[in-house]
């Protein structure tokens, strides 16, 4: 049991160790009568910019915590039940073959790691490298432009999210949230993600953080094995059987698919096969670039570059009345860069990455259109890829190959022109861009529908839009998984038994702590079902 206290504040300039001060004075009660305190929550509001304050939510825990609750009958002051949580029970079935997870993204790390902590040994197998050789194999293609469709920044050790901000923000309310958020501190992470509003690790930090963490799951009992693809499942009886990898039979009854985003040609081999999946709403665009200096100081004012501030960040939506569809920022990265993402030879897409300290010179966000099912041509529960692929190959060519990526002011998108100089901006993409018309990679009805979102947002950020040098750069189409691989109460696919789709390839999630989570969840349900090794 403790002391919660909601709405603690500090000044600008007011450090962090005065906070134990006010939560006494708060409790009327000594600072030294304080056994133990803990920062819950921390976010910054800045709606008035000439006085900017840091808000707190703190446990607080010492003597005579209900009556101190009871006698100050203050809103803000509550009593915060610890209450146990009962052990995991393991079910009694007798697993045939050790549980198989095939992707180690934050949903099949997750689900490995708890099955590894419970007793269960799996076996992960990744089609990508490991992080530090995946990394080295990222750096070749961001600037010679050689691809390797196994390793890339989709595929490998860590998933998408190890080339991205490492943002841990998530609008799921889940227990799981805060287990993940301590594996990842105890694994290397600061501590700070603990307490943060908008947690990130950045990229630097969540590289090392993953690879301690499988780590653990090998020093628990567990195996991982990289540049390891899928090729194949068995399904004998409606249930799974055992499944190839590299031309190899592994047998399996168990076996979890957190393939990521853009394991297309697994999606495909899923279909062949009769696993149910249906295209799911997503979302394409581009990548816009502004200085970060002018997003720091839009939020902050005059105290823009104070040292208690990091690089700020902006959240915009707007619904376009031309055509009536979402357009709106996604996975904004401060301070950060745009980068090369493609996954498929001869197709194009960018996205965003950060490093810890976001101290790059410009500011990134995807700006993107909400996409339905109904924008779809045929009647393939693949039909959404096919949308995706079909808009990344123009964007491939329009750039003129080798992975230049098409850029173009946004004033001069609005204008109808293509762009022939830049002003304040310049692009980071990689592996290398060139001035285009983006309205040839996009459909007509993203093209209108961002030109309105830019000039809606001009109003609220001066200078994003038409008045300002932010560029664009296409195209952006892996905003989330284009299917969804239904399953029942179990986690399991309705189409064959022991089949586990988990995380954001599968539609059930949609950034690394929901597919961390979700990754839990899959776990559980192991767990609660068999007994371990």
């Amino acid at each position: 049991m403790s002391i919660r206290i909601n709405n603690l504040h500090l000044n600008i300039n007011e450090e962090v160790d005065l906070l134990k001060k006010k939560a006494a004075k708060k409790l009327r009660i000594s600072e030294k009568d304080i056994k133990e305190f803990k920062i819950i929550k921390e976010s910054i509001d800045a709606r008035k910019k000439n006085d900017i304050k840091f808000n707190y939510a703190v446990d607080v825990v010492c003597s005579n915590e209900k009556n101190i609750v009871k006698k100050l009958r203050d809103k803000d002051v509550l009593i915060e039940d610890n209450a146990f949580v009962e052990e995991m029970m393991p079910g009694d079935k007798v697993l045939k073959h050790r549980p198989v997870v095939i992707g180690l993204g934050p949903a099949g790390l997750f689900t490995a790691l708890l099955l590894a902590q419970k007793g269960y040994k799996p076996i992960v197998f990744e089609r990508g490298e490991d992080v530090d050789n995946r990394t080295k194999t990222v750096e070749k293609f961001w600037t010679t432009g050689i691809l390797d469709p196994n390793s890339n920044v989709q595929f490998g050790e860590g998933g998408a999210g190890a080339f991205s901000d490492g943002k841990l923000t998530t609008r799921i309310k889940d227990k799981r949230c805060d287990l993940v958020l301590e594996s990842f501190v105890k694994a290397g992470a600061p501590s700070e993600i603990m307490y943060m509003g908008k947690p990130h690790v950045g990229t630097d930090i969540l590289k090392g953080v993953v690879k301690n963490l499988r780590e653990e799951i090998k020093s628990l009992g567990g195996e991982v094995h990289f540049s390891s693809k899928l090729e194949k499942i068995n399904v004998k009886n409606g249930k799974v059987s055992s499944i190839i990898v590299n031309g190899n039979e592994v047998p399996c009854t168990q076996l979890v698919l957190a393939i990521g985003h853009s394991s297309r040609d697994t999606y495909e081999m899923l279909n062949d096969i009769g696993i149910f999946m249906e295209p799911k709403p997503f979302a394409i665009g581009v990548r816009v670039e502004h200085s970060q200096e002018l997003i720091s100081k839009n939020q902050y004012g005059d105290f823009y570059n104070h040292p208690r501030l990091k690089a700020a960040e902006y959240r915009l939506t707007y619904r376009a009345q031309s055509t009536n569809r979402p357009v709106y920022s996604f996975c904004m990265c401060p301070g950060g860069v745009v980068v090369g993402a493609a996954s498929e030879e001869n197709r194009l897409v960018v996205n965003g990455m950060s490093y810890h300290a976001r101290d790059k010179k410009n500011a990134n966000s995807a700006i993107v259109v909400g996409i339905s099912p109904e924008d779809f041509e045929g009647s393939s529960p693949l039909r959404a890829m096919h949308f995706q692929r079909h808009y990344e190959e123009l964007a491939y060519q329009l750039g003129g190959g080798n992975y230049v990526a098409p850029v173009q002011k946004i004033s001069d998108f609005i204008e109808g022109k293509v762009t022939d100089k830049l002003g304040d901006v310049v692009p980071s993409v990689t592996p290398g861009y060139a001035f285009r018309d983006l309205t040839k990679c996009l459909p007509g009805y993203v093209s209108e529908s961002l030109k309105e979102g830019f000039v809606n947002f001009d109003r609220k950020i001066k200078g994003f839009g038409p008045s300002g040098d932010g560029v664009m750069t296409g195209i952006e189409t892996r905003t989330s998984a284009p299917v969804r691989i239904s399953r029942n109460d179990n986690c399991e696919s309705i189409s064959v038994q022991g089949l586990y789709p988990a995380g954001e390839g599968a539609g059930f999630a949609g950034g690394i702590i929901s597919a961390a989570v979700d990754g839990l969840r899959i776990a559980e349900n192991i767990i609660k079902a068999y007994k371990p090794l």
